[in-house]
C-alpha cells in the first residue's frame, strides 16, 4: 500500500508541478548576501521559496493537503505575483478559489509564472498590471476582480513596500510617501471599495507585519505604515461586524521571499533568523496556511484579530 501511495504522490507532485519545489523545500542555507532592486524577482532567488510543502515531524516535507475549504469563492490579491502573495493564490486554488492578483509591470515574469501554478493547482488566475498608487488605482482593481471573476468574496492586501534606512534623516520624502501610500493607502481605498462587492460572509485579510510591534530601528516608515494597518484592521473589522463582513490580518516575520533581498541590507539579513526563537526563516507556505484558515468558515467567529507568524518572536498586541 504505502509503494502505491508513493508513487501516486510521485504522479501527484508532477502533475501539479511541486516535484521540483519538494527537493527545494530540504536546502535549509540561505545566501546572505543575495541582493535585488527593487521589487525583487522570486525567480533570481537561490533556494527558491517553498510555496506548497509544509514542514513533517522527522524534518522533511510534505504536499499542503487541501480539504476544499474555499469552494466557489472569489479572492483579489495584491502582490500576488510571488512570496507570500504566491503561496496563497496556489494555497487558494488547491482549496478551491479563483483568484485575480496585481502586480507592477516589471513584475510581469513572476506574474505568469504564479498564473501557471494557480492553474496547474486547479484554479483560474487573472492578472492585473497595475501600480497601486496611481490615481483610480484602487477602484480600478476591484472593477477589473469582480468583472473577471463574476464577483468577489475575499480581499487580501498583501502588496508592500520597504527600504531599510538606519536613520530618519537618511528617509527622503519619496520613500516616505511611496511606503505609507503603498502599504496603507492602498489598502484603505481598496477595502473602501471591494465592500460593496463583498455579501454577508465576506472576508478583509491583511498583511502587517511583526515589524509594527517590535520597531526595527532601521524599518521606521515601514513599521509606521504597517502600524496604522493594524489599527485599520481593528477598526474596520468593529464597523463592519454589523455587516457580516470580517476582517483581519496576518503579521510574519523573517520569511524567505523577494521582500528580503530587495529591501535589506546584507547584514539585517544575515541575523534575521537569529531574531527568531526557532533560529531559521519562514517559508511563504507557513505564512499562507493562515490566510486559508482567515478565508474560510473556519474562522467564523474571528474578526478583527492578527495572526502571528514569526517563529517565535516576542510581540505586544
Amino acid at each position: 500500500m504505502s509503494v502505491a501511495f508513493d508513487k501516486a504522490k510521485e504522479v501527484a507532485q508532477k502533475l501539479t508541478g511541486q516535484e521540483k519545489e519538494a527537493g527545494e523545500a530540504g536546502k535549509t542555507k540561505y545566501s546572505t548576501s543575495q541582493s535585488q532592486p527593487h521589487p525583487g524577482l522570486e525567480g533570481d532567488m537561490e533556494p527558491q521559496p517553498v510555496k506548497t510543502h509544509l514542514p513533517t515531524e522527522d524534518g522533511g516535507y510534505q504536499l499542503y493537503r487541501a480539504a476544499g475549504k474555499l469552494q466557489g469563492k472569489r479572492a483579489l490579491i495584491t502582490g500576488g505575483d510571488s512570496g507570500i502573495g504566491r503561496a496563497v493564490a496556489i494555497l487558494y486554488a488547491m482549496e478551491g478559489a479563483n483568484v485575480a492578483i496585481t502586480h507592477l509591470p516589471e513584475e510581469l515574469e513572476d506574474a505568469l509564472h504564479t498564473k501557471e501554478q494557480v492553474e496547474k493547482n486547479g484554479g483560474r488566475a487573472h492578472l492585473i498590471s497595475k501600480d497601486l498608487r496611481s490615481k483610480g488605482a484602487a477602484e480600478d482593481v476591484v472593477e477589473r476582480a469582480v468583472a473577471a471573476l463574476g464577483g468577489l468574496d475575499i480581499l487580501i492586501n498583501n502588496a508592500a513596500y520597504e527600504l531599510e534606512q538606519d536613520d530618519i534623516s537618511q528617509i527622503s520624502e519619496e520613500q516616505y510617501h511611496r511606503t505609507i501610500e503603498t502599504n496603507l493607502t492602498a489598502p484603505f481605498f481598496l477595502s473602501k471599495h471591494a465592500l460593496r462587492h463583498l455579501g454577508k460572509r465576506g472576508t478583509i485579510i491583511n498583511t502587517v507585519s511583526v515589524d509594527g510591534y517590535v520597531g526595527p530601528q532601521s524599518h521606521l516608515d515601514y513599521s509606521t505604515s504597517k502600524g496604522g494597518l493594524i489599527a485599520f484592521t481593528r477598526n474596520l473589522a468593529n464597523q463592519q461586524a454589523k455587516n457580516g463582513i470580517r476582517v483581519n490580518a496576518v503579521a510574519p516575520g523573517p520569511i524567505w521571499t523577494p521582500f528580503l533581498p530587495a529591501a535589506l541590507k546584507q547584514e539585517s539579513q544575515k541575523t534575521m533568523a537569529d531574531g527568531t526563537s526557532m533560529k531559521r526563516l519562514g517559508q511563504p507556505v507557513e505564512v499562507a496556511t493562515s490566510y486559508v484558515f482567515l478565508g474560510s468558515q473556519d474562522s467564523s467567529y474571528i474578526t478583527g484579530q492578527v495572526i502571528h507568524v514569526n517563529g517565535g518572536m516576542a510581540t505586544v498586541s
